[in-house]
This record gives structure tokens, C-alpha cells and sequence, in this order.
């Protein structure tokens, strides 16, 4: 018998008429055949007014009285769920995260799921019930209760539909799928039919509020579809599978984060082991950092770009001052007043001319880009945070995202579980659900870089330079523009085939003669390594341990730019060998 995983978030029971109408839902599901497990959150505001009351009692509740106190939210919701589904004529059992089994780290208000028991739920499906989950908890190992912090109950519903292997997980929401930009936003945003783990991952840490990124990580690990729906209609929704809805479209999706702060460190010594100790102070302060950019140094010396929340920014620049002075670099500056404006697309990493277009687009609008960094299925720029709404709207226009797309697309069918689902349930024997999963380490030393230092800091240089390169047939896969200062202006890399570099250079020196640019540089032979895999987003240490070993190593980092699946760095071409094993060697214990 098939089973469904049916998620309902706190708008879809805030109240007894929602409860029915999702305890409906349900039962449409079994009268149709399926097996159910339902997992549900919090009652509308519960949570909220329990944390209220918390601090009505106290300034600083303990972190295991929080979480005894916000587990019982859920408990409410699934007593009444089950309620409502017999007083429906339907039999239903509900179970706390303790009584299905859902084990996790002892880290609480935001624990990581470690196991889950799945005998229990097994045999009260086989009684012919519909199973209500609480979602958002678990017990850790001294049997005391544990949340899974925000998005907690998305995690658990795709958890469990992992470990069961459902053959879907439905996330019953507000909204009716997932949109090329927030609706809200920009009325003309379309709901995609279909959207890939990883371009769902780059959305999300964006700041696409459907899905937290723990659970999407879930999705990708073990092959579990995802279902977003609306809780009030029956539109068929969005699936997050592996393959978009269009491979063949090189973007699907933009989004804006305004709640960051860009931090830059001039003059940081050109050697091993400087950006480690930087971001290693960050980290030991639990400080999420988002866009990196180091550029190629200078006599010596290169700058050093990144973002964090800007709420945590006073923090960050403690931290910062203080591993400046450490290694020696020069000033410590900070703008509070950005935006990240991000194009994500699997297809882009297929098709050229993605990143000239949004430059030019941007140039168009005299939106002036201050930093530019690339994955292969991302492009972030930082803006002003007073043109950022504005940004937004010109490259959602500019990839026409507003517009279905032109032929039909093929229909999403599920595979058959198979030897698929006895490698899945393999890889969930002996391992924490939710430990870091590297998939690859790779090295790529095809290519060569082109720098141009002392780019003005003026809307549509980007444009000029990109369309330039590209007009000359030339391939570019990193790009990374550096955030201009008071004391300097910003320097543009590029990567490019080897085989292109002397071709890339004559270009590259005429559109720096033509802006009255400092000069160019190049390197013949660098190496591009990569780390990717699944938790690079919530595992927040990676890019420190993969500084961390080429810097025990004596690699130096020419360049730095990530992303949400995977972190990149370019170095001496000679190194390239060396620092693969390196990285091997560092990530053994993650890399499937």
C-alpha cells in the first residue's frame, strides 16, 4: 500500500474549522488508498505566545524549559487533529516526536535529527490508522525533549517521509506552491510547477520563507519528493524533485535578502591561513556568513568581502578587528545598508550570457552593482538596499520569469522505490540523519584568470565588461567583483579556458583602457577546487575546514566565492594536485 506524508503548518490548524478542513484532507487521502501520516505544527500564534509567556516570566528562560514549554504546542494540535478525524467517522492516533522515536542531538531550540524508530508508526498504520505527528521535537539520548528550531515541523514531516519512503511528502502551507519571486513582491511572480533540490536550496537561504533549508537538504539526501501545497485550494502545487521545470531555461527563480551587512577587510596579507583566522573568530561567535568574496591580492595584499546578518553585525566587526590586527591587515570597514539580489538556475550552468544579461539589465536601471560573486547555478550582486526592490523587479523582467514557459512541460512521475529505496535505507543505517553530506571534491584545471584592478565604481561597468567578453566568443565561468572602499576601488577576476587566456587578456586590457582602469593581470594556470554536497547552509564550518586544510598545507587562496551547495576556491595551478588531497583527506569522514 502506497503512504502519503501530509504536513500542515500553524495557518493551516489555527483554528477548529481548519483542523476539519485539513482532517478532511487526510481522510480524502486514505478513502483513496494511501497510508497517512500527518504531521502538524502549532495552533496560528502558539508558539509565539508561549515564547511571550516565557519571557514574561523571566529574561533568560533555560534552553530545556523552552523546549519542555514549546513541544506542548504541537501536542495540542495533534490531540485535536485526531479528534476531529474520528469525530469524522475515521480512526487516528497521535504521538509526541517521543513516542515515534525521533532521536536528536541534545543541542536545544535548534536539535538535529539523529534517528528515527519507525516500528511503532509501521504497526499503527497496519492497524488502519491515520498517524498525527507532532512535528518540530524529538528526545535526545537522556530522554529529554528537544525542537528542532525554525522550520522544525517541515523537517520532521520530510524525516519521516524518508525513513518510511513515502511516495510523496505533501507540505499543506499559506501559499499554493513555490513562485519565481515573492508574490507579495511582485505581483506578476508565476507558481512554477516544478523546481530542483538545489535551486530550492539557493531560494530558501535567500530568504524564501515556504521552506526552511533543513528540510530541502532532507529532500536531496534521500531522493524525497516534496509536494507544496495550499492548505484552502486544491491547485496542484510545486514539486521539489531533482530536475526543474524547464532544464533547458537558464533561470527559475530571483530573490532579495536585505537583512545583511557587508564587512570588508583591506590589505589582508597574501598568504596562507589569513581568511581562516578571520572566519574562524566569526564562527566561534556562531555567526552564519553568507557571500564571500577575496579577490587577487596586490603587492602582497588582497581585500577581503563577506556578509553577515546585520543584526550580528556589531559582533562580527569584534571578531574582525580582532583577527585583523592578529594578521596584520589594514582597515576594517562596514555597510549596514545593502542587498543581495540573487538569479538561481540550473540551467545556467549549460548556457553563456546569463550574467552579462542581469548586468546590463541592472546598467539599464542605474542600479550599480558592489559586488559580484557566482556558483554554477547562482549569481548574487550586492546593492544598494534602497534600489534593491527595484533590482529585484528589473531581473525578474529581464528572464521574463513573469511568462509560462513557451512548450509544454513534461509531467513529474515518481520513480519506483526499488534498489533505490534499499540504497536509501542503507545510507540511513550507522549515520545521523542530519550530519553533513559531502558528494564531491574536485579539482578543475582547465582554466586560467583574468584580473582587472581599479574597475570605477559606477552603474553598468559590469555590463561593459561582460558584454565585451562575451561579443569576443570568450567563456567565463567564476566571476568575482570585490566591494569598492573609501581607499581603493573595486577589482574584477574572471576565470576562463586556458586556451582562451592570451585572447581574454587583449580584450581585457582594451576594455580597461576604454574605463580608465588601474591595469591587468592573469595567471596561465590556476586550479578551481570545489566542495559540494547536502547541510553546506545549516553545517556552517565547512568552508572553515576547507581553509583550514590548504592552509595547513601552505596553499594560498587566490580567489573565494560560495554558495549554498558548494564552496569554491581557485589557486596556483601547481598546487591544484596537492590541494585535492588535501581536501579528500579533510572531508573523509562526510564524503559519500
Amino acid at each position: 500500500m502506497s503512504l502519503i506524508v501530509q504536513k500542515f503548518g500553524g495557518s493551516s490548524v489555527a483554528t477548529p474549522e481548519k483542523i476539519l478542513a485539513a482532517a478532511r484532507k487526510a481522510i480524502r487521502a486514505k478513502l483513496e488508498g494511501h497510508q497517512v501520516v500527518m504531521v502538524v505544527s502549532a495552533m496560528g500564534d502558539t508558539t509565539d505566545d508561549l515564547i511571550d509567556l516565557a519571557n514574561r516570566i523571566t529574561d533568560k528562560p533555560p534552553a530545556r524549559e523552552m523546549d519542555m514549554l514549546l513541544s506542548t504546542g504541537e501536542q495540542q494540535s495533534c490531540a485535536l487533529m485526531a479528534m476531529a478525524i474520528t469525530s469524522l467517522g475515521h480512526k487516528a492516533v497521535s504521538l509526541t516526536g517521543a513516542q515515534i522515536g525521533v532521536k536528536t542531538d541534545a543541542t536545544f531550540r535548534k536539535a538535529r535529527i539523529k534517528s528515527i524508530e519507525t516500528a511503532r508508526l509501521k504497526k499503527v498504520l497496519d492497524e488502519g490508522n491515520i498517524v498525527i505527528a507532532a512535528g518540530f521535537q524529538g528526545i535526545d539520548d537522556d530522554f529529554n525533549i528537544t525542537t528542532l528550531g525554525r522550520g522544525g515541523s517541515d523537517t520532521t514531516a520530510v524525516a519521516l517521509a524518508a525513513v518510511l519512503r513515502a511516495d510523496a511528502c505533501e507540505i499543506y502551507t499559506d501559499v499554493d506552491g513555490i513562485y519565481t519571486t515573492d508574490p507579495r513582491v511582485i505581483p506578476e511572480a508565476r507558481r512554477v510547477s516544478r523546481i530542483s533540490y538545489d535551486e530550492m536550496l539557493e531560494l530558501a537561504s535567500l530568504g524564501a520563507g515556504v521552506m526552511h533549508s533543513r528540510s530541502i537538504e532532507f529532500g536531496k539526501k534521500f531522493d524525497t519528493p516534496i509536494h507544496v501545497r495550499s492548505s484552502f485550494t486544491d491547485i496542484p502545487g510545486t514539486m521539489i524533485v531533482a530536475e526543474p521545470e524547464r532544464p533547458d531555461m537558464p533561470v527559475s527563480g530571483a530573490a532579495i535578502t536585505k537583512d545583511e551587512a557587508l564587512i570588508t577587510v583591506q590589505a589582508v596579507p597574501d598568504k596562507p591561513g589569513t581568511s581562516l583566522e578571520i572566519f574562524a573568530r566569526i564562527a566561534a561567535r556562531n555567526i552564519s556568513v553568507d557571500m564571500i568574496v577575496q579577490n587577487v591580492g596586490e603587492s602582497g595584499k588582497a581585500d577581503l568581502s563577506f556578509t553577515v546578518p546585520r543584526n550580528e553585525l556589531d559582533t562580527a566587526l569584534e571578531a574582525v578587528r580582532d583577527a585583523a590586527k592578529l594578521v596584520g591587515a589594514g582597515t576594517v570597514s562596514a555597510n549596514d545598508s545593502v542587498a543581495k539580489v540573487s538569479v538561481v538556475g540550473l540551467g545556467m550552468a549549460r548556457q553563456t550570457g546569463v550574467a552579462e544579461k542581469m548586468f546590463r539589465a541592472l546598467a539599464a536601471a542605474g542600479i550599480n552593482i558592489g559586488m559580484i560573486t557566482t556558483s554554477e547555478i547562482k549569481i548574487s550582486v550586492l546593492v544598494p538596499r534602497d534600489q534593491s526592490q527595484k533590482a529585484l523587479n528589473v531581473v525578474h523582467t529581464a528572464f521574463e520569469l513573469d511568462k509560462p514557459p513557451a512548450k509544454p512541460i513534461e509531467a513529474w512521475k515518481p520513480k519506483a522505490h526499488g534498489t533505490d529505496a534499499a540504497a536509501v535505507v542503507a545510507r540511513l543505517q550507522g549515520l545521523n540523519m542530519e550530519d553533513l553530506t559531502i558528494d564531491d571534491v574536485s579539482l578543475d584545471a582547465s582554466q586560467a584568470r583574468v584580473t582587472i584592478s581599479g574597475v570605477p565604481d559606477s552603474p553598468g561597468i559590469a555590463a561593459k565588461v561582460f558584454e565585451q567578453v562575451a561579443g569576443a566568443g570568450i567563456f567565463v565561468d567564476m566571476i568575482v567583483q570585490s566591494y569598492p572602499t573609501t581607499e581603493s576601488l573595486a577589482t574584477l577576476s574572471f576565470t576562463v579556458p586556458q586556451d582562451q587566456l592570451d585572447h581574454s587578456v587583449t580584450v581585457a586590457k582594451k576594455i580597461a583602457s576604454d574605463l580608465s582602469c588601474r591595469g591587468v593581470t592573469s595567471s596561465p594556470k590556476i586550479a578551481k577546487l570545489s566542495v559540494s554536497g547536502v547541510g553546506l547552509r545549516t553545517h556552517t564550518g565547512v568552508a572553515i575546514r576547507m581553509f583550514r586544510a590548504l592552509s595547513e598545507a601552505g596553499i594560498n587562496l587566490d580567489l573565494i566565492n560560495t554558495s549554498e551547495v558548494r564552496v569554491n576556491v581557485i589557486v596556483d595551478g601547481n598546487q591544484g594536485e596537492k590541494g585535492m588531497k588535501q581536501l579528500q583527506a579533510a572531508f573523509a569522514d562526510v564524503l559519500r
